[in-house]
């Protein structure tokens, strides 16, 4: 075969497999009801409580098959903290800790997927919060992609981790009492949706599989 043949062939075998590539890449929207941000830090050395916070929206966009080429961008809703009790909530919202009033918002973007093993790896990002936006590392899990019990859906599901200063966020308020250090675990399930993406999308059909195959947890 003459050379310019065996270059254009190539080339178009290489095309063929990143179009092939891209059109097992899915778009997903995170279920709110089951997707959870939990959290940890020190009181003054008595106790690590905990707290909860919810993701108010977002996008994953996914290859089952190829976690490296894995995307996503979501925000947390902080005025759903949860720390057991309304004023403990109220005070965390204040203007020397989150500030919640100001900034209501957490946004996360990741910037790339660092893969250990087929269901592990370390997801990079920048978490913006507080006003102040920083990279970040969440060691995660690849639990596992496949439909719901009923069917209706195909859900994809990661546990992950990682640790932050809230002093590099500029939440310095309480040093003496409230630790720096805040552990955070985030349990995920995203639901399969072509329209995930498009902010037209109604909110009605933004619910959970919960709502939407079972009245009950």
């Amino acid at each position: 075969m003459p050379r310019h043949l065996l270059l254009r062939s190539i080339t178009a075998f290489s095309l063929a497999l990143a179009g092939a590539a891209q059109a097992t890449e899915t778009t997903y929207r995170y279920d709110t009801v089951h997707s959870q941000v939990l959290f940890s830090i020190d009181h003054n050395g008595f106790s690590r409580p905990f707290g909860r916070l919810h993701i108010a929206k977002g996008v994953l966009k996914l290859d089952p098959a190829n976690l490296a080429s894995a995307s996503t961008e979501l925000d947390i809703d902080l005025s759903s903290l949860d720390m057991g009790d309304s004023a403990w909530n109220a005070a965390v919202l204040k203007p020397g800790l989150l500030d919640g009033s100001k900034y209501p918002l957490a946004h996360f973007a990741s910037t790339g997927v660092e893969l250990k093993d087929a269901n592990h790896g370390i997801l990079h990002g920048k978490l913006t919060l507080h006003g102040v936006t920083r990279p970040v590392d969440i060691t995660f899990t690849f639990n596992r992609a496949g439909t719901t019990i009923y069917g209706l859906h195909t859900v994809a599901g990661f546990s992950g981790n990682l640790m932050l200063d809230r002093t590099d966020y500029g939440i310095q308020a309480f040093k003496n009492s409230i630790g720096q250090k805040v552990s955070i675990w985030l349990e995920i399930e995203a639901i399969k949706d072509a329209n995930a993406d498009n902010p037209a999308t109604p909110s009605s059909a933004k619910t959970s599989t919960t709502a939407q195959e079972n009245p009950s947890p």
